[in-house]
């Protein structure tokens, strides 16, 4: 009954803080998102026996049986349970493989959320003292695994002869420069994570900077060097570029690795990279992210990972072939491609190069 007034009296003061707010656009999706969470929480207090004011070991058996079918914030929000005495509880049943797993991809998703939050600088000894500190009990030396696992390691400041060193492997030959003057003259690749139901998908993009215009993508559950290096081949293998290509990346470990590089060496291909904390310097696929996000999976609340796929494969055919671009004239990408090759129809096309595996 308490509980009851005390969320009676919650929603009168909130009704009455809404009145002054302005009505936009913004409020409206933010009520939209309250109302979602709420509606959440209430499907879960419904679906246990026990309640926010339940002993704690009851509501942990409640919440385990609910685990995987909501996200763990929206599960530990509703019954009162610290997020970092959940995981530690689910942890302790490493014995049942099923429940591990779900608690190393628990784990992985906070990592990726700490290290982007901190620009990419924090080590796994700093990562594990902030998750440490939000209650989770877990090693350095855990951290440090999956984070090898995921392809991720902090930026370390190094002497001045390595740094030279680095400058001259790692090159950058467009300098922001963005402009070739033919299809498969320059292509530019990144990867971006999006989160859906608690798990972390890793999206790979390779797109053709002539006409800003997405070659190929994978989507992966790790960003590693076997998903950048396949999104590559199953583009090469489809365009057979036969310029001198430049291929643009920024320095990830997954673009770096040796498997990589001994690859696109295979194909005689030139490795162009981004300067350090210089974003600009592959803005082009950035900004086909930032659009992609904000105007698709940002905006839509996907049943299954089918679902998910789906959207972002109908967000690329949409982007190469309805989107129109300010940079190519308000035409699509699809468009100036298709100008090129018009007027290009009557040179000969040919291709000796070698795939390298």
């Amino acid at each position: 009954k308490s509980t009851f007034y005390s969320w009676l009296k919650t929603y009168r003061e909130e009704q009455e803080n809404n009145k002054r707010k302005p009505v936009n656009i913004r409020n409206f999706h933010l009520l939209e998102n309250k109302v979602a969470r709420l509606e959440g929480i209430v499907k879960i207090l419904q679906s246990v026996s026990c309640t926010a004011r339940s002993p704690l070991k009851d509501k942990l058996y409640a919440a385990e049986k609910l685990y995987g079918k909501y996200s763990v914030h929206m599960i530990c929000e509703a019954l009162a349970i610290p997020r970092g005495t959940f995981y530690n509880h689910i942890f302790r049943n490493k014995k049942d493989n099923t429940w591990y797993s779900k608690r190393k991809e628990e784990l992985r998703i906070r990592i990726q959320e700490i290290y982007d939050e901190n620009n990419q600088i924090f080590g796994a000894r700093k990562i594990a003292a902030v998750m440490r500190n939000e209650g989770v009990k877990v090693s350095e030396e855990m951290v440090r695994t999956l984070m090898r696992d995921m392809g991720i390691s902090s930026i370390r400041q190094v002497a001045k002869k390595l740094y030279e060193e680095e400058k001259r492997k790692h090159k950058n030959y467009l300098n922001q420069e963005f402009n070739p003057h033919a299809p498969n003259e320059v292509w530019a690749s990144d990867v971006t994570y999006f989160k859906f139901h608690d798990k972390a998908f890793y999206i790979c993009v390779v797109m053709d900077l002539y006409a800003r215009l997405v070659i190929g993508y994978k989507i992966g559950k790790k960003n590693s060097t076997q998903l950048v290096k396949s999104t590559f081949r199953q583009v090469y293998l489809k365009r057979q570029p036969n310029t001198d290509l430049i291929f643009h990346t920024d320095r990830g470990l997954n673009y770096t690795s040796k498997t990589m590089a001994d690859y696109l060496r295979s194909l005689g291909i030139t490795h162009s990279f981004s300067r350090p904390y210089v974003p600009y310097d592959n803005s082009v696929v950035e900004s086909f992210f930032s659009s992609m996000k904000r105007e698709e999976l940002y905006r839509t609340k996907y049943k299954s990972e089918k679902d998910f796929y789906h959207a972002v494969d109908k967000y690329v055919i949409f982007y190469n072939t309805k989107r129109p671009h300010a940079k190519l004239k308000y035409k699509t990408p699809e468009q100036k491609e298709q100008e090129y090759a018009l007027k290009h129809a009557d040179l000969p096309e040919s291709s000796d190069r070698q795939i390298g595996s």
